[in-house]
């Protein structure tokens, strides 16, 4: 499943409510930074390096995606647009390329789309049932259109059926005009459509509920429909996520799409967990690491 620029880290929370329904999932990060890694970055400018337990230095996002699933990360999970080139141009000194002049397409997104397959374990007898890709960056930058179409072209070939394409995007408040703003949306997901990739669902931050009229006014203008334009509001806690986006079907739409037979999602962890947050030092009716 690809989940296109500026996800953070409500990607664990997908993933969360998914694994609540039996589904063995992990998380990929693609950065589009020229970096090899991010453990000679300055954290002012990137964030603290999450260390996976292999080793790798990678971003700080994986260290999210490991609070709400029990997969831990590795260092196939990260990877850069230095680590794609860095290996393109190995291949290119050793002769694997045979001569041919080495492109963007179809090179460098062959590669990217290696190492995802990597990353989900395909062809190790240990694939994971669902990968969420996220795509860092911004729609519209330069540095993430190769990562852009490398996931269509992936999609592609995996048929309709294999993938889904999730957007995150974001609704500002305008307090002068006393109104949310849709245009900032209809652009991104324009831009996206333009180089071939149609989003199945819409993750709409606000610092409020969305109205169910501009949530029907995003549908007209993004081709998505009503049910896949779902409103992510400012939460007291973010373990309230899970539920609010299981509330709205996010998880129900996403397996529809990928033809996953699962049980309901239990989310009595993470109902139990809110519990614990606001309410210290009571004791919970189940505790939600009684069943870890």
């Amino acid at each position: 499943m690809w989940c296109l620029p500026g996800q953070g880290n409500r990607l664990g929370l997908l993933a969360a409510i998914l694994e609540s329904r039996g589904l063995k999932v992990t998380l990929i990060k693609l950065d589009p930074y020229i970096n090899v890694d991010p453990g000679t970055m300055s954290p002012f400018q990137h964030g603290e390096v999450f260390v996976t337990d292999d080793g790798a230095e990678t971003d700080l996002d994986l260290g999210h995606y490991e609070r709400f699933i029990t997969t831990r990360m590795k260092k196939a999970n990260n990877f850069t647009t230095g680590q794609i080139y860095k290996s393109v141009l190995e291949k290119e000194r050793r002769g694997d390329y045979l001569g041919k002049t080495v492109q963007v397409i179809p090179h460098v997104t062959n590669e990217i789309q290696d190492f995802i397959k990597r990353g989900a374990g395909v062809g190790t007898g240990n694939a994971v049932d669902v990968a969420i890709v996220e795509i860092g960056g911004t729609v519209g930058d330069i540095e993430s259109l190769p990562f852009l179409e490398a996931v269509r072209q992936l999609s592609l070939k995996m048929g309709p059926n294999h993938s889904a394409f999730v957007h995150l995007t974001y609704l500002p408040w305008i307090a002068a005009a006393g109104e949310l703003k849709t245009k900032p949306t209809q652009h991104t997901v324009q831009k996206l459509r333009e180089i071939g990739i149609q989003p199945d669902a819409l993750l709409c931050r606000a610092d409020r509920s969305i109205p169910q009229d501009e949530r029907e006014k995003i549908s007209l203008f993004t081709n998505v429909q009503p049910w896949g334009v779902i409103s992510m509001p400012d939460v007291d806690s973010i373990y309230k996520v899970p539920r609010l986006l299981h509330e709205q079907g996010l998880d129900g739409l996403i397996c529809d799409k990928l033809r996953l037979n699962t049980p309901p999602a239990n989310l009595k962890r993470w109902d139990d967990l809110v519990h614990e947050v606001e309410h210290p030092g009571t004791k919970s009716p189940s505790p939600w690491w009684a069943s870890t």
